[in-house]
């Protein structure tokens, strides 16, 4: 038997059921549930791994996975204007999870720095552990986008 996640808790439920046995809310129509983005709440704390040493993060500007989806550590180097960041895979940043929508976030570069922009997901982006709708980053801020927490760095 197959199951279907909830959109609004991320709740594992069997595939028989037409609501959530967690928080009571619809559950998607067959088949929808693999293509649907479910909510995920930034406040939900999961221990951060040891990523080690930062010193091979490259010269210029990096997001730096710091948790989420067995990618910590990964390095992410933006190039040209804008950067896609989401779970479609032609994005520049691909984060392979149900909680990141397929076009989640623009990281764009001009001419005062970087800006972090989100593309109306479902699940928000977060700068800092704040909602932002577009925000300037600045050396250190923490991006994240559903389960995924990354660092911003500029060298």
């Amino acid at each position: 038997m197959s199951k279907v996640y909830c959109q609004e808790c991320g709740f594992r439920n069997t595939e028989d059921g037409k609501y959530c046995s967690k928080c009571g809310a619809l559950l998607p129509d067959e088949g929808a549930g693999a293509q649907s983005t479910i909510r995920y709440s930034p406040e939900a704390e999961e221990r951060e791994p040891d990523i080690g040493s930062l010193a091979e993060v490259a010269e210029g500007v990096s997001l730096v996975v710091r948790s989420g989806g067995g990618l910590a550590g990964e390095v992410f180097s933006p190039s040209g204007e804008k950067t896609t960041i989401g779970r479609h895979p032609d994005s520049d940043i691909f984060l392979d999870d149900i909680t990141v929508s397929r076009n989640h976030a623009l990281l764009i570069h001009k001419p005062d720095g970087f800006f972090i922009q989100d593309q109306g997901s479902l699940n928000g982006t977060y700068v800092n552990r704040v909602r932002a709708e577009t925000r300037k980053l600045s050396d250190g801020d923490q991006v994240q986008i559903g389960k995924y927490k990354l660092i911003y760095m500029e060298r």
